[in-house]
């Protein structure tokens, strides 16, 4: 799963004998597959399975299956359609589309724990690769000064956009990009990049620059083994590891940038 997920797969189930890994049509080659070394073996002996699953009304399926989330007993996010409970400390809405970042993944959740014990008051923040913008919102909703949301994929721009409306955080702004808008150095205080473990260590430098001596950087995306990569090159860009958690494999870390 670990390096279908490289290669831009999306979702999988699994079970005993059979693995589902899912992925947009335009997104897909079997040529993909012919570099990791268990699906060669598939391939060669038949046992490889391509559907082509027909277009359909995905929010209104997605909808179907949508449940909402609970954080820690602190954070609960929903859709407009579920109940509303006004004693949860922070509750954030959104409406479920086709964006990654809806606290059903373990990353997202893991990111929104961390989040949950960070003090965020006051500062200046990044949500990189945000998604449904739901960890820029909660950040707004603790009170940070200002958050820029960046994510490359116009689905999620779109839904991020109207998620942090609905919310009414008038304190975020969302973009439409990627690492290369980080222009500005040193800006932010706290940084969140959910994303993947290619890209984090492909544009960890900007991130890095973009951050203020003692700003927190928040990591997540990868599995537990890939920890020690994403370590051995945040060393490089003088962000000290300070801890992680993992679920399911899943992992996300907190570093922080040296003062000098």
């Amino acid at each position: 799963m670990a390096r279908l997920a490289e290669l831009g797969f999306e979702s999988f189930e699994e079970d005993d004998n059979e693995l589902k890994a899912y992925i947009q049509e335009k997104d897909f080659s079997k040529n993909l597959l012919a570099g990791i070394e268990c699906c060669k073996d598939l391939i060669a002996k038949n046992q490889l399975k391509i559907d082509w699953i027909p277009d359909q009304n995905w929010n209104a399926v997605w909808e179907s299956n949508y449940p909402s989330v609970l954080i820690a007993e602190r954070c609960y996010i929903r859709a407009p359609f579920h109940e509303e409970k006004p004693e949860i400390e922070f509750s954030i809405l959104v409406k479920p589309k086709m964006a990654f970042g809806t606290a059903h993944h373990e990353t997202t959740a893991q990111i929104l724990e961390y989040i949950l014990d960070a003090d965020v008051e006051g500062k200046e923040v990044l949500d990189m690769g945000c998604g449904t913008a739901v960890l820029a919102i909660l950040a707004s909703m603790k009170g940070a000064k200002h958050i820029d949301a960046i994510d490359n994929d116009e689905w999620a721009f779109n839904n991020s956009s109207e998620n942090i409306e609905l919310n009414h955080c008038d304190n975020i702004t969302a973009f439409l990009g990627d690492a290369s808008l980080l222009t500005e150095k040193e800006k932010y205080d706290t940084i969140f990049a959910n994303i993947n473990k290619n890209i984090l260590l492909q544009d960890m430098h900007a991130y890095a620059d973009s951050l203020k001596p003692g700003g927190s950087i928040y990591f997540s995306g990868f599995y537990e083994s890939d920890l020690t990569d994403i370590q051995n090159h945040a060393a490089k860009l003088n962000l000290n590891y300070s801890s992680h958690i993992v679920k399911n494999d899943w992992t996300a870390a907190l570093f922080e940038k040296a003062v000098s």
